[in-house]
């Protein structure tokens, strides 16, 4: 069993494997809805029964609930990281020019050490601020692909059974 998304945050790398699994994970079992469905509406030819009827208009509706499922959820997503990393993104590259000009601008040797500290400390809140734009990115890409990936990892299931 894969680990999840929580364990993931800080570590950008298996946040993003775990989104690309999930992501084959859909992607698969949308490939056997659709070949179940094809097939049965094939099957069913111009006059589909009740049951059929009813499986051809739960596709419809299905897709529409998880396509306005996902743009809320990436919607709300982004409206807290635009907010929260826009402005830390303003305060980085404004606080990070000052530190690396003051830096260059050094006349001895003792203030040099003193803005290479202030930019190193730019440098390493830039790092940190990259790396919760990489986690947030996941999760709101993670959020956006859960009500699609539910729904055709659920009606794969319910397929092969029926």
């Amino acid at each position: 069993m894969l680990p999840s998304y929580g364990k993931a945050i800080g570590n950008p790398f298996l946040a993003w494997t775990l989104l690309a699994w999930k992501f084959g994970e859909m992607s698969m079992a949308s490939a056997l809805v659709v070949a179940c469905r094809s097939h049965r509406m094939a099957v069913s030819g111009p006059l589909p029964n009740a049951r059929d009827r009813k499986e051809f208009t739960r596709m419809g509706q299905e897709k529409f609930e998880a396509a306005t499922e996902s743009a809320q959820a990436i919607a709300e997503q982004m409206s807290v990281m635009s907010m929260q990393f826009g402005l830390r993104a303003w305060r980085d590259a404004l606080t990070g020019t000052a530190a690396w000009m003051s830096l260059a601008t050094s006349r001895d040797v003792g203030k040099m050490s003193a803005h290479h500290a202030v930019a190193a400390g730019s440098i390493d809140r830039f790092m940190h601020s990259a790396l919760q734009l990489s986690d947030s990115t996941v999760k709101m890409s993670e959020r956006g692909l859960h009500p699609i990936h539910s729904r055709a990892t659920a009606n794969a299931r319910r397929l092969i059974k029926g």
